[in-house]
């Protein structure tokens, strides 16, 4: 069966619009939270990196629940995008209420700060586990699938660009030499158009193919059956290795600029160009890998920017314009990746449904989410324990040297050994272009779907009603 491209440059756009709202979040989490934490807020290294993994690891059990929730949701707007109103507001709410400093003692800031971060990791949950599983009631085409994902990532980097761009001058300017109120102040804004920019998202969508799936059974046995799953397996852990790697780089991005380069002048400059560069691979992703296996791909793709990143190591802070070059490439050649990391998710699901007939986007998606917030708290912790352990001080302008290839190793080594980990992981990953086509080819005539007419299986009184 021929699969036939049913989305318009609309779809993909309001599709992306959802992960410019979420990238609002996970951007100012990824470059300024630990920072914020450490620096603003006035938390000791060590414990914002308990925090980060203790909350994190916690509200990532959540997210299966949630999955197995949006699995079971039937409403006249679909299966996934209701969950968009439903906590659009409460994702803008969330952002506001993390970037608040109180007026309280030290234990009582630790409370504020674990119960706030708490609660915006579980609404980022409630409103991305949806949004991410959408693709597969969008298209069936595994191809067309790789291009919305590039659609949604470089939309996605422009959301990150507008946090790195103006979120420190907004602190700066709604601040008046207030940090902690910049920052809050500065936050609610972005919070403001996160919740704009889910509505559109949506609007601007339809789910046009929702195959009826029987909702009987339990969460503890849908689980089950996907730990049998081996290629969801490789993918989670995958998932693990990616987030960890690309967090503890991004959070230690502005401590390298800041004490390793002694070039502060260039923070902003530095990870502009990296998210400009970001911005370019993902929306050339499709256009660049899509004519090759994806699997053999994603390799080589790994191997060719681990080689630019770790030679940044080796380089004298003095070369500061070489580095700065090498960043730019490395962060171009990595993100051509991202599209496809998330399209690995979307194969997962087909194959689970080829597999054993059930259809389990939902619950797929949220451990995904699972396994990216496991990497994000690893990440995190990672950074503030290592900086912990070399007695890093924060606000010094000089730092003992051992703090220095800390940090340097923390931004270049550590990561690139993670992102070789993946690379032996993908030797063993069999969803390659092929089989995955083979699969949505079969799995579409199975369904015999009719596009325009949606097969949207009717509320019951015991599914989710809007």
């Amino acid at each position: 069966m021929t699969l036939s491209s049913v989305l318009r440059t609309k779809d993909k756009i309001g599709y992306g619009l959802g992960d410019m709202a979420s990238a609002l979040v996970w951007q100012t989490a990824t470059l300024f939270l630990a920072y914020f934490y450490t620096d603003v807020f006035g938390l000791p290294a060590a414990i914002m990196g308990t925090m980060f993994l203790v909350v994190r690891v916690v509200d990532a059990f959540v997210d299966p629940c949630i999955g197995a929730l949006v699995d079971r949701t039937q409403t006249r707007h679909g299966r996934f995008r209701p969950w968009l109103l439903w906590f659009a507001i409460p994702f803008g709410v969330s952002c506001l209420i993390t970037f608040y400093v109180p007026d309280v003692g030290p234990t009582a800031k630790i409370v504020y700060a674990c119960a706030t971060y708490a609660i915006l990791s579980l609404i980022y949950s409630a409103i991305n586990v949806p949004y991410c599983a959408m693709p597969g009631a969008l298209t069936l085409d595994p191809r067309e699938r790789h291009s919305l994902q590039s659609w949604r990532f470089g939309l996605s980097f422009i959301g990150g660009l507008i946090v790195t761009v103006i979120a420190l001058p907004l602190v700066s300017l709604l601040g008046q030499g207030n940090v902690q109120k910049g920052y809050f102040y500065a936050m609610s804004l972005m919070g403001l158009l996160g919740i704009v920019l889910f509505f559109c998202c949506f609007l601007m969508t339809r789910e046009r193919y929702s195959p009826r799936n029987d909702t009987s059974g339990s969460m503890l046995t849908d689980l089950k059956l996907l730990a049998g799953n081996s290629q969801w397996r490789i993918v989670f852990l995958f998932n693990i290795l990616l987030l960890t790697a690309v967090v503890t780089r991004g959070s230690a991005t502005m401590y390298y600029v800041n004490y390793v380069l002694l070039r502060p002048d260039l923070v902003f400059a530095f990870i502009v160009s990296g998210m400009v560069a970001s911005l370019s691979g993902a929306l050339l992703s499709e256009r660049l890998l899509g004519k090759f296996d994806r699997v053999r791909a994603y390799q080589w793709t790994i191997i060719s920017f681990v080689i630019f990143g770790a030679l940044i190591f080796f380089l004298p802070p003095s070369q500061v314009w070489l580095i700065f070059g090498l960043n730019i490439v490395f962060s171009f050649i990595q993100n051509l990746t991202t599209p496809l990391q998330w399209t690995m998710f979307s194969d997962v699901v087909d194959y689970e449904e080829h597999r054993s007939g059930r259809r389990l986007d939902g619950l797929v998606f949220s451990t995904a989410l699972f396994a990216i917030k496991f990497g994000l708290a690893l990440g995190g912790a990672v950074v503030g324990w290592v900086l912990g352990m070399v007695d890093y001080a924060p606000g010094q302008a000089t730092q003992a040297p051992g703090v220095l290839s800390t940090i340097n190793a923390l931004f270049t080594l550590i990561p690139c050994a993670l992102f070789l980990c993946m690379v032996a992981l993908l030797a063993i990953y069999k969803l390659n272009s092929r089989l995955v086509d083979s699969i949505a080819r079969e799995l579409a005539s199975k369904r015999e779907v009719r596009p325009e007419a949606g097969q949207l299986s009717p509320a019951t009184p015991s599914a989710l009603q809007e």
